[in-house]
Order: structure tokens, then C-alpha cells, then sequence
């Protein structure tokens, strides 16, 4: 399944998992990089968790320094430096995410961001419509289906997952910037600058997946949805087990 082209794994993501959005496909777009083939800059300016939020409805957009609006995103991307504001966790005190600005200050210390100045955009497409090779897929699905996408990456290599997180930057650093470095699945609950920017659901989360580990895992969903998918969705002990509580009683 190595070769499937964009718009089939977009599509078997889809019915597989019932996934109400389009998975998104992000490339990091290096400073020698001449190609047409990226999306257009957003004509507005943009978070990056709004980026995602247009993308998933169909559009197809890029971000450079001239239109990312937020500092912490233009930062975990290599953009723009860091303001002294976010470094120092005045804002994140000052916005009441954290008790004293040397707790925020730690958590921004300890944020994995891309290499300073070695990328002059963000793009990205609905994966069904990508006309680039994506670097990672971001999904905003329900925590079942994350959970599906999460076992599909151990299907056939077993092991744990090691989630990471500082409840901030869900977007920008833990769906995009992490799986770009780790080359892991890494999974998000969001965060206050994502759900309160966009139109993220309450019960929704988020989910960053390298590209190249994407058909792999949907070669795996395909196998769990034999039998796994089906019957927990099923809730067939449960039923069983309600049914005796029936007979009992």
C-alpha cells in the first residue's frame, strides 16, 4: 500500500473511521524551494490552528511571515523568534494558564521547535486535494477514532506510546512540529489558544501522524475494522453483560 496515492488514503480515513473532517496534509516549505506547487499565501492573516480549521473544510492555504498572526506558532515553526512576552510567561500568566510567569517560562523553555530561519512557509491542502508530498497529517476526530488511528501505529509493531504535551501549542507544536522531528504519532487534547481561535468541538482532539507512516496505518485500520472496529463499536460485552443484569433482576 506504499504507493496509494493521497486522495485513496484520504478517503479510506474517511470510511474507515467515519471522520466528519478531511485529514490534512502540512508540508514545511525550505527557503531553496523554487516549486509552483504549494498552495497560495492566505490573503488574511491567520493562526495556524485557523490555517488547520480553513483546511479541513476544502481550502488549500499557506503561511509565511507576512501573515501568521500568531508569535508562538511563527516561533515553533522557525519563523520568527520568540517574543520576550511568551519566552518570558508574562502572557501566559497575564491570560491565567499558569500560576507565576516562571512556571509558563518553563513550559515555553521546553517546547520542541523547528530550526530558526530554515523554513519560509507552512502550507497546507485537504490530503484529498494535496499537489505536494505532506511531511505530517494532522486529523481533528473524537478521542474513539484517535484511539483506532493510535492502535493502527502499533498494529504490527506492538510496543507503548509516549504522548507529549504542555497543553499549549496543541496545533502548532504537538500535532505538527513533533511528529515532523520524532517521526512518532503524537496525540493532542488541544488547548486554550486552538479551542478558543477556532471552531473546534468540545468533544473533539487532535492527532499528528508522519506521512510516511500513514499507509501503514491504513493497511492496519483496514484490519482492525474486520473485527475490532465492529465489535467495540457494538458494545457487544457490554450488551451481554447489561442483558444478564437483566435476567437477574
Amino acid at each position: 500500500m506504499k504507493d496509494n496515492h493521497p486522495e485513496e488514503l484520504s478517503s479510506e480515513l474517511k470510511s474507515l473511521l467515519g471522520l466528519k473532517w478531511s485529514p490534512i496534509a502540512v508540508k514545511f516549505i525550505s527557503k531553496e524551494d523554487k516549486s509552483d506547487d504549494f498552495p497560495p499565501d492566505s490573503k488574511i492573516r491567520l493562526r495556524y490552528c485557523q490555517l488547520l480549521m480553513e483546511t479541513k473544510k476544502g481550502r488549500s492555504l499557506s503561511l509565511t511571515t507576512n501573515n501568521i498572526s500568531c508569535p508562538a506558532a511563527a516561533s515553533a515553526f522557525g519563523l520568527l523568534p520568540l517574543p520576550e512576552k511568551l519566552s518570558s510567561g508574562e502572557m501566559l500568566k497575564t491570560l491565567g494558564l499558569f500560576a507565576t510567569n516562571e512556571a509558563a517560562a518553563k513550559s515555553m523553555a521546553q517546547m520542541p521547535r523547528l530550526e530558526m530561519n530554515k523554513f519560509k512557509a507552512v502550507a497546507a491542502a485537504p490530503l484529498e486535494n494535496a499537489s505536494f508530498e505532506p511531511d505530517v497529517i494532522v486529523i481533528e476526530a473524537k478521542p474513539e477514532q484517535v484511539m483506532w488511528l493510535n492502535l493502527a501505529s502499533l498494529y504490527r509493531s506492538g510496543g507503548r506510546l509516549n504522548f507529549s504535551s504542555a497543553v499549549f501549542q496543541a496545533c502548532c507544536i504537538d500535532v505538527t512540529a513533533i511528529p515532523y522531528r520524532s517521526k512518532q504519532v503524537n496525540v493532542s487534547l488541544g488547548c486554550y489558544g486552538c479551542r478558543d481561535s477556532t471552531d473546534i468541538a468540545d468533544d473533539e482532539c487532535l492527532i499528528g501522524i508522519p506521512f510516511e507512516q500513514l499507509s501503514d496505518i491504513v493497511e492496519s485500520l483496514r484490519e482492525l475494522s474486520k473485527k475490532a472496529i465492529p465489535a467495540a463499536r457494538g458494545k457487544q460485552t457490554y450488551t451481554r453483560w447489561k442483558d444478564a443484569q437483566h435476567v437477574q433482576n
